[in-house]
């Protein structure tokens, strides 16, 4: 435990008679004293004895360290002397180990030569034989020692080509026959080894055979073997994928080059099996049906790279792509030479015929159209009283416009972007997609949509045509969600194609062109707006009576606005509607801005055509503010604020007379010609009277 000296004194006290107040006992501090005195006495005597242990100790380790010094210090002298050893030992070794290689050169400088003397002597032997005509030796006549024989053969061979032909053409006879018979006895050996499914016996074989002329012919019936039973399904491209895969490791097993034998392979079935296969698929249709000859070009197409897909995977040498790219080449490359020429020639027969469908369906014969550009379009918006529309034909509510028409152009379209992008060499991908884009453009754009605008143009009406139906901003309605679905088809299938080629801008020039000419021509649809006022024009002409505004009996008044009043807000909240439903963005605000100008100037004037007592007064501001509330319905602030200063002057029809320059000062007539509040107080059946002129003057 450790030394507490206020605990050690404490039970020294307490041990000490008299030391405490233990047992009633009194205190003693005399005696106290005498033992704490004692104590110290022990403990000095205690601490000399302890201190001269230590010494003693410490004495003790410092001879022991001194010992241990010494014998470290022998211990580094015997390890000095041990690597002095180790370091004669070492060069001695690499002493006797070059005298050892310098003996093994020398042996070796005996042996190889000798071993060449001996191996030319069989040879001789061996040549003798074919000089005698007569083959004596086992390795010939054993059929199991046929690997020896070829290897022996083989030699003979090489050097029979050496020889002088006048002197030994019949030996190098008998020799290249034997090298033929043997040749032939390997690849039977081969053949039925394969059969058999001996590996390691199709292995040795091809080792050896792999020094012959005929080794090229051993990989040909591999490979015609291997094919056997391989191609039974209607899918050729999956079975071809399957054969690889399973012969991939076999070949690694046999061949000591199996990415040669393998390329060989994947070259005689691109060659044979695929190029016959696709050559029947493509040939049936290639004059006949242009639709199913793209369908099958494009479907066969991409089976044959997505099987080069998979082939990437086995080891065909170096450049493995591009020998897989010149085998698919090799396949199409007839057929892709003209393909984007039946691609334009189907799809402008196609199209064509689409349309002609639809219209045939309506029983309409197209009419020509105009052919002006852009700029004849824009003359013809300036002079708008004069639009050369030619005679104005009923088209019985017929847009000419048609969604299914429109969904199965961009539907071909669409595919033929899809069969350009697969089947078109990259550096023409872009020209190509223009092109495609083209026909796109001339009959979706131009033969559709263009000719239902210019057919609805020349069926507005004129503007004081009775019962006008208004079929052009149908026709906007249908355009608008046509172009919208152009529009998708242009950023999702043809931007890939040409996004980084000089095309993009070409593209995009001819897209803002369409979008440009077709705005202009909706922009001289606005001239429906000028029925739509005269349609409002029939029904105040037909239902305003002039007793409205100047009633019989001033007092006996039960209407809150007149009939026209009603019919003309019905008949503008429809039209608001229908432009609203016909048109989008910015489009829909400037038409309602011109729309509701126009209808504002029509009240403004109609008005201004009865005289007003003071309950036709009061019942012409009931009208004005029911205008004002279909206003509200434009949504358009302008419109607004001039139907709120319409109203503010129809209570000039009934202020009183006190009090006529106090309103014209009002916030809302305050900056308004005198000569309008003129106009409109003279329209008081009491302007003559000589207080209300006084009074306005």
């Amino acid at each position: 435990e450790p030394f507490v000296a206020d605990e050690y004194i404490e039970r020294l006290a307490w041990r000490t008679p008299g030391g405490g107040s233990r047992g009633g006992e009194a205190f003693d501090p005399k005696r106290l004293l005498e033992e704490f005195v004692n104590h110290i006495q022990e403990l000095q005597v205690m601490d000399e004895r302890i201190q001269r242990k230590v010494e003693k100790l410490e004495q003790q380790c410092q001879k022991e360290a001194k010992e241990f010094a010494k014998k470290v210090q022998e211990l580094q002298k015997s390890n000095q002397v041990a690597f002095q050893h180790f370091q004669e030992l070492d060069e001695h070794i690499s002493y006797v180990a070059t005298k050892v290689c310098h003996l093994g050169d020398q042996l070796e400088g005996v042996n190889t030569p000798r071993q060449r003397a001996v191996e030319a002597q069989k040879l001789m032997k061996y040549f003798n034989e074919f000089l005698d005509g007569e083959l004596k030796s086992d390795v010939f006549t054993n059929s199991e020692k046929i690997k020896e024989a070829a290897d022996i053969i083989q030699k003979l061979h090489l050097i029979a080509q050496e020889l002088p032909f006048d002197r030994f053409s019949d030996v190098k006879s008998k020799i290249a026959s034997k090298y033929h018979d043997l040749e032939c006895q390997l690849i039977q050996e081969f053949t039925s080894a394969q059969r058999r499914g001996e590996i390691s016996r199709m292995r040795e074989v091809a080792a050896v055979l792999l020094h012959f002329k005929g080794y090229s012919h051993c990989v040909d019936v591999y490979i015609k073997q291997c094919q056997e039973g391989a191609f039974l399904r209607n899918d050729v491209f999956e079975d071809a994928a399957i054969l690889c895969q399973r012969v991939n490791k076999q070949i690694g097993e046999v061949f000591s080059n199996p990415e040669t034998v393998l390329a060989k392979l994947i070259q005689n079935i691109f060659e044979v099996k695929l190029q016959s296969y696709v050559k029947d698929q493509l040939e049936e249709h290639r004059k006949s049906d242009a639709e199913q000859y793209l369908k099958n070009l494009y479907d066969l197409y991409t089976r044959t790279t997505n099987l080069s897909s998979k082939l990437m995977e086995f080891n065909l040498g170096t450049d493995k792509q591009t020998f897989l790219s010149k085998l698919i080449k090799s396949i199409f490359i007839s057929y892709l030479e003209n393909y984007l020429e039946v691609e334009i020639g189907y799809l402008k027969s196609r199209s064509a015929m689409i349309l002609q469908r639809y219209y045939d369906s309506k029983n309409h014969q197209k009419r020509s159209i105009g052919t002006g550009g852009i700029q004849d379009l824009k003359e013809r918006i300036r002079q708008r009283t004069n639009l050369p529309l030619g005679p104005s034909i009923d088209t019985h509510g017929e847009t000419f416009l048609s969604q299914e028409v429109v969904v199965n152009l961009l539907q071909e379209t669409k595919q033929a972007f899809e069969r350009c992008h697969r089947l078109s060499d990259p550096s023409d991908l872009p020209k190509n997609a223009f092109r495609i884009f083209s026909m796109l453009v001339e009959f979706l754009c131009t033969e559709h949509i263009d000719y239902a605008l210019e057919t609805g143009l020349a069926g507005i009406p004129s503007s004081d045509s009775k019962n006008a139906n208004l079929y052009f901003l149908d026709v906007v309605h249908q355009a608008n969600t046509i172009f919208h679905l152009f529009d998708k088809q242009f950023n999702d299938h043809l931007m890939p194609l040409i996004s980084s080629s000089p095309k993009l801008s070409e593209c995009l020039q001819k897209k803002k062109d369409i979008i440009e000419q077709m705005e202009v021509k909706l922009d001289m649809g606005i001239d429906t707006l000028n029925c739509m006022i005269g349609q409002m024009k029939h029904i105040l002409a037909a239902e305003q009576k002039k007793t409205d505004f100047k009633p019989e009996d001033e007092n006996n008044v039960l209407i809150q606005y007149t009939n026209a009043c009603v019919k003309v807000c019905s008949y503008v909240r429809k039209q608001v509607e229908k432009i609203r439903n016909s048109m989008d963005g910015k489009n829909v605000d400037t038409v309602l801005m011109e729309l509701g100008v126009r209808f504002h100037r029509l009240i403004y004037e109609h008005l201004q055509q009865y005289s007003y007592s003071c309950m036709g007064g009061m019942l012409a501001i009931c009208d004005v503010a029911e205008y004002r509330k279909c206003a509200k319905d434009f949504k358009i602030a302008l419109v607004l604020q001039l139907f709120d200063t319409l109203h503010a002057l129809c209570n000039l029809l009934v202020v009183a007379p006190d009090n006529l320059k106090q309103v014209c000062s009002g916030e809302q007539l305050a900056n308004l010609d005198k000569n309008i509040l003129h106009s409109f107080v003279q329209l008081r059946v009491d302007y003559r009277s000589a207080r209300l002129a006084r009074h306005f003057s």
